[in-house]
């Protein structure tokens, strides 16, 4: 009688973690600008409380409308990652702007861009996480991935309260900083994840 082999706990793909670091890195990027974002343009661009929330408003509702047509193209399309890193680039591009900023009208047109960005990538992105992971190990690798995206929310903020304080409030030198992590994302999943077979 031969005593049962010992096996190990299945283990999450490397891809999903991948994706995980590139969503933290990510939100560290995006939340260092959208945690100052309000104070900049009331601060600094002289904007009104009203033109703040008609240009969040805006943002947010276009990241939800271009989410949905994201995923139908994902579908149709069968090329996840390069809708991904697509999502991903149109949002990394966009935050130089936040930093180059004169007016409110660039500054909209940043988050516009940086929502459209969002919207694109989202759902190509868990469709990535579905299609990698071990049908075991699925909700486990969502997990993950959403763990890895609030830990990047929330040192954001963090990071950039830190460097105003450090830099007596230079909004526009904590948005370049931001530029980092953001092109960091880009890199990580451009190549270093490779398109799954379905």
């Amino acid at each position: 009688m031969t005593a049962p082999k010992d096996t190990a706990p299945p283990r999450l793909p490397r891809a999903i973690w991948v994706l995980g670091f590139v969503s933290l890195l990510m939100d560290v990027s995006s939340e260092m600008i959208h945690s100052l974002l309000p104070l900049f343009l009331v601060g600094t661009l002289g904007a009104s409380a009203l033109v703040v929330g008609v240009i969040e408003g805006l943002a947010e509702s276009t990241a939800l409308i271009v989410k949905v047509f994201s995923g139908v193209l994902s579908d149709w399309w069968q090329r996840r990652k390069g809708l991904a890193v697509a999502g991903y680039a149109l949002g990394a591009l966009t935050k130089p702007l936040f930093a180059l900023a004169t007016g409110t009208g660039l500054v909209l047109t940043a988050r516009l861009l940086d929502r459209v960005g969002k919207g694109i990538r989202g759902a190509p992105r868990d469709a990535l996480v579905a299609d990698i992971a071990p049908p075991a190990l699925r909700g486990a690798a969502f997990g993950l991935r959403q763990a890895l995206d609030t830990v990047g929310a929330f040192l954001g903020p963090l990071l950039a309260v830190g460097l105003m304080l450090l830099w007596n409030d230079d909004f526009r030198a904590v948005f370049w900083v931001a530029v980092v992590p953001g092109l960091l994302a880009v890199l990580l999943l451009a190549f270093g994840l490779r398109e799954p077979d379905r």
